[in-house]
Formats: C-alpha cells, structure tokens, sequence
C-alpha cells in the first residue's frame, strides 16, 4: 500500500508464518510453482530497516515498533518511516495500526508521525527524545499479490533475510500474508493452499520483538505461559478466545524454537503449551458448537515429543540422585550406569532429530493452521460477532457465574479421583484431573472465588508435581528396560525395579 493510503486507513492484518525447511534457498522456487501463486508475476525488494527504541525500552514494553526502511540497495533508495502500534493478542493472525511516510533520509520525522498515534503514545516528546537505533533487518523480499478464492486480496510476501543486533544476527524465514481488501478469512484460505506445498508453524512474533530478543540476549529461549489480562466485563467469548490464543501461541513459540534449540526446557514448554490448549478445549466445550477440532496430523508429532521429554526427564532429572546410590565406588557399576544414561542421551538425539523431521511435514503445519482459524473463528454458543453466522441465537453466560460452575466441577472431579490413588493408573488419572483444575483456575483467576481458587490451585500444582516425580521413576526403569544392551548390566535394571517398587510402597502406606 502507499503511505497516504495508509495514512487514511491506518489498519494492517496479516497472517504470519514461519517457514520450515533444510534447504530455504529453494523455498523462492518452490513457493512460485506453489498454487495459488504459480499464475502471478512476483515483485522482488531488498529491504534494510533499523529499529528505534529508548534505552530502557519504553517502546517494546508498550509493544510498538517504530523503524525507517531502506527499499532497494542503493544508498539513494526510497526511506519509509513507519509506525506500527501494539497487537493486543497472542495469534499468528494480527491487526494494528500501520502509519507509513516517505521520509528523505536515516534521520526519525517527528513531523511525520503527527497523523499517526504517536501524539498519544508521547504526548510531551520524552520518548522522541530518546530514541536511538536498536537493531537492524536485512532481507529480501518475494511478494505475490493474490485473489482469493472467496473474493479477498492478499499480498504474499517471501522474507528471507536476518535481524541483527549486537553483532549477532539470527535467521528470517517467513511468510506474511497481508489483507489488501476483504474478510480475514481470505487470509486463511490463501494460507491453506501454500500450507499444502510447503511446512509452517503459525507465529505470532513479530521481526520486531525478535528484533529485541536479539538485542537483550533472549533469542531461542522458552516461551512459559502466559495467562491473558482479563477484562471484569469481558464476555464469554472473548474469554475463551484470548485463553485459547494465548495456550496455542505457547505451544507454537516452543515448537517454532525447537527447530534451532536443544534446550530440554523448549520440549517441556511445548508439551505444557499443548495440555494447556487441549485442557481449555474442555473448559470450554459446554459452550463451544459441535464442531470436531482435527488434530490427527499432530499426534505424530506429539508421540515424539513426549517421548523425547520422557528420555531427557530420565536423563537430566530422575537418574543423577540415585547414580550414587548404586555405583558407590565401584568402577564397573560407574561404567554400567554410565552406559545407560549414554544410551538414553542417544534415544533423546534420536527423538529430537525426528521432531524436527516431523515439523517439515506440510500436514503439520497445515493442522496447525485450521487451529488457528478455528481460534479465530471461534464457534461458540451466543457469540454476538457478526461474522459468526452459525452462531446460536440464544444469549451467551454470563462469564463469572459459568466459570465457577466450571471450577466446581472440575474440583469435584479430582475429589473422587483422590479417594483413592494407591495404583499408578489411578494417580495417573488424579494428575490428569489435578492439571485439568490447575489449568483452569489459571485461566479463569478473575472470575473466581480468590481464596478459595488459590487454595485449590496450590493443591492442584503440589498433586502434578508429587504424582508427576511417581511416574517418572517408573518411566526411566521403562526406558532403561527398553534401552538395555550389553553394555548395561542387568543389576542396573533390578537397581530400579527395586527403586520402583520401594517407591510404591511408601506412597500405597502414606496413601
């Protein structure tokens, strides 16, 4: 778009999609032959941009970006200020306001931001002030622009380049699909086609915030949860959509980072991303519409993740306090317990390596794309949006009353499951209920009984933990069993067999 249109209708949504791939130098080719972009000419830039921020970071805290861009190579290129103002939701699918001014050199216009936002986000010009560069991008750009099926236009742009900050510099590869006119939905249904030819992970960073990643030494790091800020007088809806938005983004952020990182804490925060989705689904299934959610072409994935966690828990956590107690100073115990864990760090190579292969499939990136839209999309019972034509007709709950119907059922539910948790299974099942709960009062904190949901979510978080250390010193006797070779001596096994069975019978007593 050209600024002064910009400048009239202030507003960007896009669709972002990290791209993954061994080979990204033939990505350029495989995206032209990829419908619905092989009967479209494609535009190529070069873009340069630096990124303005106060010492203390006052901008990304308040989630804006303000950059100038170089468009070509040239040192008399065409330099464009823009603005782009905070994104309120955690979602691979964006709108925020977009101010963009041709300005004649690398020097920030205070004249050109007068029309934009900026008068509200630095009202008495401290911030100007104090602005110098942060970071910097360099990548080139591939854009299509593309009709939709359902009548909306969409630029697809192609970024493939690097941020740098501090002399580090780290990856781009993605793809941003822009809504030049129509329904978002045509965003997703452009995005479905090109998700069928090559892998994606919907993303919801922004090359600015990894821009100040790179810049504060945090890039590749965990994503943890992040439970929304939730208004008093939210409804319903916009509830479950932000609880959703903000679990799936976990999830996708951990994944994402799992491509360049062997963090263990990546895998777990995946995997916790993951519950934490699945278990809002349920939370919220009394007022979501009888829609079947598809998540088959995920379980792959997921099957190798958690066995993935499974070995580096074994490794990591559960093995190095009992190494002593059975090797003491004998040599040949030292090297058969050594063996082991050896063994058990090459299943986790293994496992990793084979997560990493399963994100290349284009069908798990196309999961988890329809999740994405189905978040976007919401089809819940009541919902007042327009755009939600299947939406029932009936008035939706009133948040606070549903979520503390909800948070006593799910109470009642680990209740009976802790009347009686002598057998694995059956503390297996109590854990499940205990991070059902958890999960749930995370969620729902602001519509709850505050003593009451605190007392139960402390009870919740001790059961997870508690049953959760039972059922790892089970899992590393499987896996050693499951790993054992000549090298490790069958009193390894029997070591904690016996461990195991010890174990047991101290929780069965205090149970």
């Amino acid at each position: 778009m050209k600024p002064d249109q910009l400048q009239q209708n202030p507003t960007e949504i896009e669709l972002k999609l990290a791209l993954v791939a061994s080979d990204v130098r033939s990505l350029s080719k495989h995206l032209a032959g990829c419908s619905p972009l092989q009967a479209v000419k494609p535009a190529r830039q070069s873009l340069h941009s630096v990124y303005f921020d106060t010492p203390d970071q006052r901008l990304q805290q308040m989630r804006v970006a303000l950059r100038i861009r170089r468009v070509g190579k040239s040192a008399k290129a065409a330099r464009i200020q823009t603005l782009k103002t905070s994104c309120q939701n955690d979602s691979a699918l964006s709108s925020r306001g977009e101010w963009e001014s041709k300005i004649p050199g690398d020097t920030l216009s205070l004249a050109a931001l007068q029309n934009t936002a900026w008068p509200q986000i630095d009202p008495d010009g401290h911030i100007f002030a104090a602005l110098a560069p942060s970071f910097a991008t360099r990548f080139d750009r591939t854009k299509w622009t593309v009709a939709a099926q359902d009548g909306g236009v969409v630029e697809v742009a192609f970024d493939l380049g690097e941020v740098q900050a501090n002399g580090q510099s780290s990856v781009i590869c993605e793809l941003e699909l822009e809504l030049l006119s129509g329904e978002s939905a045509s965003l997703f249904t452009v995005a479905q086609q090109l998700a069928e030819h090559v892998a994606v992970i919907p993303l919801s960073q922004s090359k600015a915030a990894r821009g100040h990643a790179l810049a504060q030494g945090t890039t590749n790091q965990p994503q943890y949860a992040r439970p929304p800020v939730l208004k008093a007088d939210s409804t319903l809806h916009q509830v479950a959509q932000q609880v959703l938005r903000e679990m799936f983004s976990q999830f996708t952020a951990n994944l994402d980072t799992l491509r360049r990182s062997d963090d263990p804490e990546v895998v777990h925060q995946a995997r916790v991303g993951w519950r934490r989705f699945k278990s809002a689904l349920r939370l919220f299934k009394p007022v979501l519409h009888d829609q079947r959610l598809a998540t088959d072409a995920l379980k792959p994935l997921l099957t190798i993740l958690g066995e993935l966690r499974d070995l580096e828990v074994a490794v990591i956590d559960t093995l190095p306090p009992l190494a002593d107690a059975y090797t003491g100073s004998d040599p040949q115990r030292s090297l058969a317990w050594q063996a082991l864990t050896d063994a058990l760090k090459a299943g986790a190579d293994n496992r990793r390596t084979r997560v990493r292969e399963a994100m290349r499939e284009s069908t798990v990136g196309a999961c988890l794309l329809a999740i994405t839209r189905f978040i976007e999309e919401l089809p819940l019972q009541g919902a007042t949006d327009t755009r939600q034509h299947h939406a029932a007709s009936q008035p939706a709950p009133s948040v606070q009353p549903w979520a503390r119907r909800r948070f006593t059922r799910f109470r009642q539910q680990l209740k009976l499951a802790l009347a009686d948790t002598r057998q694995p299974g059956k503390q297996h099942l109590a854990r499940i209920f205990a991070k059902r709960l958890r999960y749930a009062t995370e969620a729902l904190q602001p519509f709850l009984p505050k003593r009451r949901s605190r007392r139960w979510l402390s009870k919740a978080t001790e059961l997870q933990t508690r049953f959760g250390q039972s059922r790892d010193i089970r899992q590393a006797l499987a896996l050693a069993t499951q790993y054992q070779g000549p090298q490790i001596a069958p009193e390894v096994i029997e070591f904690l067999r016996g461990y195991v069975l010890g174990a047991e019978s101290q929780a069965s007593t205090s149970n």
